[in-house]
């Protein structure tokens, strides 16, 4: 019996938000937990799966915040390692949109700096589902204890789930993020890819040309799915060779943060809830799924912040009956 439902290790750090401010001379920010592991957990936890947290935050201050929002949002928050390296900060502007730009602080930060020997064993062999993402591929020791784990807890039965998180500020070049982010891919049966994402990895424009060339070359790949903001999502699960091109919900965006986040921690909820084996669900089953995912991710655009915007089981099925859908465009 596996003791978590979902396990996730990566990068845990606080994003500082830039707020409206009427002076011009300013520029005024708040802090809010973050960090797309952890944000993901959050919303699985929200929505009732037994989750856990595998990662490393400062001794400071703000790692102390961190363990503590964790313990709020209901993770389990044995694996998060305190150690002397100072925690990681993201600057986080906005446009008018709420769509965002970053700066990182997060050189010899804490989670860079994580090793196997900081990771719990139990954690990756206790878990259904284990994710991770590809900020904690950027750098070394936390390159190779990331990869190790996620091969770990693959052979211990998890299903692996990948986001290729792609922030060009934490890459020397896109060549080289892109070599780093598919060794992250060619270890996970269920993949999340934003458009930018899926371009880079696949080098087609096309959408479902792009899904279709990852998928073929990585045939371990049970579903990948794309978030296209306010576009919605598509997806292939190359098993049967379906592909869904969904819409998402009309909602007055604050802030961007954290949505891509919310939608995939909803999606592998309902994916466990609905026993865990994608390749079993049928056509109508995986649509409710990708449906009830696109409706968290626009609830969490209608506040600031990451974690502080996630919200429950209720209001996402309340948006899905009340909100407008935006129009399906072709791709």
């Amino acid at each position: 019996m596996k003791q978590w439902d979902i396990a996730a290790l990566g990068e845990i750090l606080i994003d500082f938000v830039s707020l409206p401010q009427p002076d011009p001379g300013k520029i005024v920010m708040e802090g809010n937990p973050g960090g797309a592991p952890a944000n993901l957990l959050a919303q699985a936890a929200r929505l009732g799966r037994s989750t856990a947290f595998i990662g490393k935050a400062g001794r400071d201050a703000f790692g102390g915040l961190l363990q503590d929002t964790l313990t709020r949002a209901g993770i389990d928050a044995r694996g998060l390692v305190r150690g002397a390296e100072p925690t990681t900060l993201a600057m986080v502007t906005l446009n008018s949109a709420g769509d965002r730009s970053f700066a990182f602080y997060r050189d010899r930060t804490a989670d860079v700096a994580l090793t196997p020997a900081e990771v719990d064993p139990a954690l990756l062999a206790g878990c259904r589902i284990f994710h991770f993402g590809s900020v904690s591929l950027a750098a070394e020791p936390a390159r190779g204890t990331t990869l190790w784990a996620a091969k770990t807890a693959g052979e211990a039965g998890a299903v692996v789930s990948y986001d290729p998180n792609y922030r060009p500020l934490l890459w020397h070049s896109a060549d080289e993020a892109r070599e780093q982010m598919l060794r992250g891919l060619a270890l996970a049966r269920l993949v999340k890819v934003s458009e930018e994402e899926l371009a880079l990895l696949s080098g087609r424009a096309g959408l479902r040309e792009g899904l279709e060339a990852l998928c073929a070359r990585f045939p371990q790949v049970e579903l990948l799915t794309a978030t296209l903001g306010a576009e919605g999502c598509a997806c292939l699960r190359p098993a049967d060779g379906l592909y869904l091109r969904l819409p998402t919900y009309r909602m007055e965006c604050v802030d961007t943060t954290g949505a891509g986040d919310s939608c995939w921690g909803a999606f592998l909820t309902r994916l466990l809830e609905e026993g865990g084996d994608v390749r079993a669900l049928t056509h109508r089953t995986l649509e409710s799924c990708l449906r009830f995912a696109c409706a968290a991710g626009t609830l969490t655009t209608t506040a600031r912040g990451a974690i502080p915007a996630l919200r429950g089981r209720q209001d996402i099925l309340d948006c899905m009956a009340r909100a407008p859908l935006y129009p399906l465009k072709d791709q």
